[in-house]
């Protein structure tokens, strides 16, 4: 049976409008906040980026006193609600990173997989359970024109009739599979556990505490927060998409919103009919592009594509819902697999994404040196988190090492324009990738975008 675009609508529309990770019994109960402290590092927020760096410290150096603070809840954001790609990319895609810094990409793809590799043995190690697999990710080209971009001369490329043999969908024309460079996780359960991990080693982590402000004040920096006022020797902002509280760092990020669909659990049959059995995940070709995987219940998670930037680098919790691109992402899931006609949606939600213009974090010092940032990861947070945590460990230290004398770390993205320009850009290259994807070609604008080094991504 084929499903008209309003049957699809409809399916999406029926959907709970919760987020799959974040509706689970697992949740534990929010922390006390906190109100006057002292301690020797402080933590902004208790996403991943903040959790791998509370843990990352203390295994560092055990006797040092470490404070996460959150205004909200341990990964409420945009850690409990991508898709659970864990990427050993730290540049979001070779292309990328060649294309930035070709000199250091080697070093680069190296500390990347080291990473992802690290990341494995913690979880091994603290025990923790979030569905972790190494399965890889597999890219599928949809549109003839994307064939290419999957380099057929390389070993390693499948063409229409293997890839289907990897997972079966009509649409496919090619693929290439990473077996070793992506793991399928269980982002708010790797969170919660990374949370545990680093109280077991001493950490204290306070949720409902706002930070207000912060100044540098002798050799402590003192941090307002809605609860009270926390003296830190070393302070490290996770904040991400929240920029607010450095002003250096605004112009470079923007908000963007990215929206998911889960679908309830398929039966063997289904499952059967699109014979995912490698359980890899998946992203087609596109500069719109969508993922999907398996979860481990057997939904299929299905997200991306339409990524929303909100005029004025709107955030609001209005905006974690739109019907429009939850119906759309609809009719794509039926057009994709057709087969699962009669599969039904059991949550959408949406979430915030940090983008800057070179589609990876950045890093940075401020305040005499006595805070890190990172910031900007445009959607590849979750294994890049951990390795952003060692940077601003590092550059904490004061000590020169191999990942402070990247390139990659030392050099900022260029920023976004102001109001009205950056919505319109915004827009505007939202409309020629679109085009882009349908045509193969890349019109004027986004060639000298391309040439300025700019970009637009979820």
């Amino acid at each position: 049976m084929t499903l008209t675009p309003r049957e699809a609508h409809d399916r999406a529309d029926a959907a709970a409008p919760r987020v799959l990770w974040l509706d689970a019994p697992s949740r534990p109960a929010p922390r006390p906040p906190v109100g006057d402290a002292e301690v020797d590092l402080l933590v902004v927020g208790a996403g991943f980026t903040g959790l791998w760096t509370a843990l990352r410290a203390l295994e560092r150096d055990g006797d040092r006193s470490v404070l996460v603070v959150d205004r909200d809840r341990i990964a409420e954001h945009a850690t409990g609600r991508n898709g659970g790609f864990c990427e050993a990319s730290l540049t979001h895609g070779e292309t990328n990173g060649q294309e930035r810094w070709p000199e250091e990409y080697d070093a680069l793809d190296r500390m990347g997989r080291t990473n992802l590799d690290e990341i494995e043995a913690t979880v091994a190690r603290y025990r923790i359970s979030c569905d972790f697999e190494r399965t890889g990710q597999l890219s599928v080209a949809t549109r003839p024109h994307e064939i290419d971009l999957l380099e057929p001369s390389v070993p390693g490329f499948l063409d229409a009739t293997a890839v289907r043999a990897m997972v079966d969908s009509p649409t496919y024309l090619a693929g290439r599979l990473d077996a070793e460079g992506c793991a399928m996780v269980d982002p708010a359960r790797l969170a919660w556990g990374l949370a545990d991990a680093a109280e077991s080693l001493g950490a204290r982590i306070a949720e409902d505490t706002a930070v207000l402000g912060l100044r540098r004040r002798g050799g402590v920096v003192e941090v307002t927060t809605s609860q009270g006022v926390v003296r830190a020797r070393q302070v490290v902002l996770a904040t991400n998409v929240f920029t607010s509280l450095l002003r250096r760092t605004r112009a470079r990020v923007v908000p963007v919103y990215d929206h998911v669909l889960a679908t309830e659990p398929l039966t063997a049959e289904q499952l059967a009919a699109i014979d995912w059995a490698r359980r890899c995940g998946v992203a087609d070709s596109g500069n719109l592009f969508h993922y999907y995987r398996l979860t481990a219940d057997d939904r299929i998670l299905w997200g991306g594509y339409d990524a929303v930037y909100h005029f004025g680098r709107g955030i609001a919790p209005e905006h974690e819902q739109r019907t429009a691109t939850h119906r759309l992402l609809a009719e794509h899931f039926y057009a994709t697999f057709p087969q699962l006609s009669d599969l039904r949606f059991s949550h959408r939600w949406g979430g915030v994404i940090d983008t800057c213009t070179r589609f990876c974090a950045f890093y940075g010092l401020a305040h005499g040196g006595r805070v890190a940032y990172a910031t900007g990861f445009t959607g590849l947070g979750v294994g890049a988190s951990r390795f952003a945590a060692d940077v601003m460990l590092d550059l904490l230290s004061g000590a020169p090492t191999e990942r402070t004398r990247l390139a990659m770390v030392r050099e900022k993205p260029l920023p976004f324009p102001p109001e009205p320009f950056a919505w319109i850009g915004i827009q505007l290259t939202r409309w020629a990738s679109a085009r882009a994807d349908e045509t193969g070609r890349r019109n004027l604008w986004l060639r000298t975008l391309d040439r300025l080094g700019l970009g637009f991504d979820s």
